[in-house]
């Protein structure tokens, strides 16, 4: 059976968990910089730097992962987000990049195939792409809207790089998450498709929106509708939203996904809204209860944490979530006719 089947068969069980971000994590380890840069001989200061972590200190970021484990998560991500020649280049670490993301992998596949020697259970290892910090549809000089720092084919080079590695390392899927940039987004899947086809094998993509406001558009201006028909045609195994907001003011936006989108949903919202020291304080409790709703309407199939979520938090969501119904994917015609769209049959 295929990972994209194993994952599809898992999700009709049961309500997955997915686990929550590392950056916090890693932060309280009071790693120093030269923990950070380790022995890569790099000379910049590379305090900050949470993918270069799973190179030099791979021991914290196992034990980050265990801990999700340990909650109950079955959807595992790299700790990956920035570990692109593009976000690297900050870092003047752009030589590191297969190294970090093969790294990152191992790691996290390790980790997996551990815990499910111990119960039986299948965990799914996800290679996590960030959206660089670069734009395709958005110039950064307002005096000149026609201006881009990057061409489509240098982002989908950099993100074909990045998936190669992954790859490498062993995930099972590529997770092209918090997609501000919708053209962004198509170049990575493009990447992955190209790499799928010369590889000879299928690489199933998870594709994670995050929405810049409250109307429920990304940056670049697609609604959720928009941004679905858009991506749809790489067939990605999961669709849905991460980071944005808290789950409350997701809510809207998961309801409109789920109803449109013939695959799997995975939501992954941030631990409520940030107060004014750009901090969580959003209960584990009440992540759960809020998250839960979703489930109880039959919106979501896998449910993580983003921002501000711990092991906590995570835990609490599988046990709110036990037991409830798995969302059942609406059929394509219908999905197509909720979405706008109309299918079609070509005459005999």
């Amino acid at each position: 059976m295929s990972a994209r089947e194993r994952l599809q068969q898992a999700a009709r069980q049961a309500i997955l968990i997915k686990d929550g971000p590392y950056g916090t994590a890693i932060q309280n380890a009071k790693l120093s910089a030269e923990d950070y840069a380790g022995d890569t001989g790099l000379t910049d200061d590379q305090k900050g730097n949470n993918d270069l972590v799973n190179l030099t200190q791979p021991q914290v970021i196992r034990a980050i992962c265990d801990q999700y484990l340990d909650a109950g998560a079955r959807v595992l991500a790299t700790n990956t987000f920035n570990a692109n020649r593009i976000s690297q280049a900050d870092y003047g670490a752009e030589d590191q990049v297969r190294a970090i993301n093969v790294s990152a992998a191992k790691i996290i596949r390790e980790a997996c195939d551990a815990a499910t020697a111990k119960d039986g259970l299948e965990r799914f290892v996800c290679g996590a792409m960030g959206p660089t910090n670069k734009t395709l549809s958005l110039s950064p000089d307002v005096e000149d809207p026609g201006y881009r720092e990057v061409t489509f084919d240098e982002v989908k080079d950099v993100y074909r790089e990045q998936a190669a590695a992954l790859i490498e390392g062993g995930v099972d899927y590529i997770l092209i998450e918090t997609v501000f940039d919708t053209l962004n987004c198509k170049a990575a899947c493009l990447a992955v498709m190209e790499l799928a086809e010369d590889l000879g094998r299928d690489v199933p993509l998870m594709i994670s929106l995050t929405l810049t406001d409250l109307s429920g558009r990304n940056l670049s201006g697609h609604t959720v509708e928009a941004f679905w028909n858009t991506v749809r045609h790489a067939k990605p195994v999961t669709i849905g939203l991460n980071c944005s907001f808290g789950a409350d003011q997701l809510r809207p936006h998961v309801k409109v996904l789920s109803a449109s989108a013939d695959t799997l949903l995975m939501a992954y919202p941030n631990a409520g809204l940030p107060n004014e020291l750009g901090e969580y304080d959003e209960l584990p409790e009440t992540t759960a209860s809020l998250v839960r709703q979703w489930a109880e309407a039959g919106q979501v199939n896998i449910l993580g944490g983003c921002c501000g979520n711990t092991p906590q938090h995570i835990a609490a969501m599988a046990k709110a979530v036990e037991g409830l119904p798995v969302r059942k994917i609406p059929a394509r015609d219908t999905a197509m006719q909720l979405a706008g769209l109309e299918p079609f049959t070509i005459a005999a």
